[in-house]
């Protein structure tokens, strides 16, 4: 006897799900990613309610806890320290204006980012100008508001003193040093040498200039550093080239400024343990720059220099999230499951360098298997993961991947999606925007229509007839 219609299932086809090492546990479940439904007591679902999908969401609290206890444990082993926030990390600016309430300096790289630090009154005299290209025009400015120069080049170094000598006077000016740690790879594009001497000769330059003075040495190693002992060696070449231009010059530095580079605990592709286990504890970094300076400085008479360090990843990046929605599912050939958000690597482009953790903003029954994440982009290189670990999901699901708050607002692309908004929580529960989405009315201000173009098409070309065969 046939069984009623009303309890026959649709057929599906068949398909391979293949197993991945790990996948499954000792019990036989998948991993689930966990759950995500607030930050800092407000419900995701009620921001995105509110301000649309995606959204990026800021956390004021976790942005000031982070840059007061990195500040604390620097202090912890150094008496006179200064955080620099880096503009290129994350330039909104009501993340830079809480950054400077909790007392960190600027640290720019550019004429628009020199710009915007003084726009949001971040004085001359603690902002620090780093990078390769600083046209004449806003260098005469940094120097006339008292900034801090890093030169990189000689080429620099030869503007520099052609300001200060129309200026009429003695700039104070900092060499940006690169050298091999023999712990990382050297970023020997940026600064002078030491091994090779471009360090010291740019070092004499300045010292037999009449207007200029050497007070500070900079330098950054390089990115999400993992070894700590890279940073104590760093120390060790800045402290014993500050013993010899002072020797030299008989003039005192007054900063050394050991740049950035700290990790923060996001998973970066090619390190095969999680980060929960591969990112040493700020401390350990604290400790071994501490213990370098006691040492390196520990013959020098006078006053020690001030410690500047230019943070942006560790303070920032758990300190934002990125809210999307399922938009699409698709079986994929290899048996992969497969889901389309409405946020793709034009919002998250450190997804190609990596893995950002991705939680469900609400439970889901099902069994969790393998599933590609896609962003909505006609690009097949538009993955936002290449493979995780997800119950099945449907249309109107939605998703939060965080630590995304490095370098992700600042790299962003306008790339046939509109960027979305950015919002703030506070420690109140509050929220609010602090950048506005973008529309087809901002996305167009932009431009000019040349005025030949200005009038709509007189009459569109008819579209061709469709074929017929006639023929027998």
């Amino acid at each position: 006897m046939n069984k009623p219609s009303s309890t026959l299932r649709a057929w599906d086809p068949p398909w391979i799900q293949p197993l991945s090492k790990g996948a499954i546990n000792t019990f036989g479940y998948r991993r689930n990613q966990g759950i995500c439904s607030e930050i800092d007591g407000v419900a995701i679902d009620d921001l995105m309610n509110s301000y649309g999908s995606p959204l990026f969401i800021t956390s004021e609290k976790r942005l000031r806890d982070n840059v007061r206890g990195m500040i604390q444990s620097f202090t912890n082993h150094y008496p006179t320290v200064v955080h620099g926030w880096s503009y290129k990390t994350n330039i909104t600016a009501a993340i830079c204006r809480i950054l400077h309430q909790e007392g960190s300096w600027a640290e720019v790289v550019s004429k628009s980012e020199y710009e915007k630090a003084r726009l949001l009154g971040v004085p001359g005299n603690r902002i620090l100008f780093n990078g390769p290209y600083k046209p004449r025009a806003i260098l005469e400015r940094a120097v006339s508001e008292g900034a801090h120069v890093h030169l990189d080049h000689l080429d620099e170094l030869d503007l520099m003193e052609s300001v200060a000598r129309e200026q009429g006077r003695v700039v104070s000016v900092a060499l940006r040093l690169n050298f091999n740690t023999g712990i990382t790879e050297p970023w020997s594009r940026f600064g002078f040498n030491l091994e090779n001497g471009q360090a010291i000769e740019a070092a004499t330059r300045i010292r037999l200039s009449p207007h200029l003075t050497l007070n500070g040495l900079h330098s950054h190693i390089g990115t999400f550093i993992l070894d700590p002992t890279a940073y104590g060696e760093q120390v060790r070449l800045m402290t014993e080239f500050l013993h010899e231009v002072e020797r030299d010059s008989g003039t005192r530095i007054a900063y050394l400024d050991i740049g950035g580079g700290f990790p923060s605990h996001n998973a970066l592709q090619g390190t095969p343990i999680p980060p929960e286990q591969a990112v040493p504890e700020l401390e350990e970094y604290t400790k071994r720059i501490g213990m370098a300076l006691k040492k390196g400085l520990s013959n020098r008479s006078g006053p020690l220099p001030l410690l500047i360090f230019e943070s942006g990843r560790a303070v920032v990046d758990d300190a934002q999230s990125l809210a999307a929605t399922v938009v699409g599912t698709k079986r994929l050939v290899d048996g992969r499951r497969g889901i389309i958000l409405d946020a793709g690597i034009n919002l998250l482009l450190t997804a190609l360098w990596y893995h950002h953790p991705v939680q469900l903003v609400q439970p889901k029954d099902g069994v969790p298997e393998e599933t590609a994440i896609f962003g909505p982009l006609c690009m097949n290189i538009d993955y936002m993961r290449q493979m995780v670990t997800l119950p099945p999901l449907a249309v109107g699901d939605r998703l939060v991947f965080s630590p995304v708050g490095a370098y992700n607002n600042t790299q962003w692309l306008q790339f046939i999606e509109l960027r979305p908004p950015i919002i703030l929580v506070n420690a109140r529960g509050r929220h609010e925007i602090i950048r506005q989405g973008e529309t087809l009315a901002s996305l167009c201000e932009q431009e000019r229509m040349p005025p030949h173009l200005d009038s709509s098409p007189g009459h569109w070309q008819p579209l061709p007839q469709p074929w017929h065969d006639d023929m027998g």
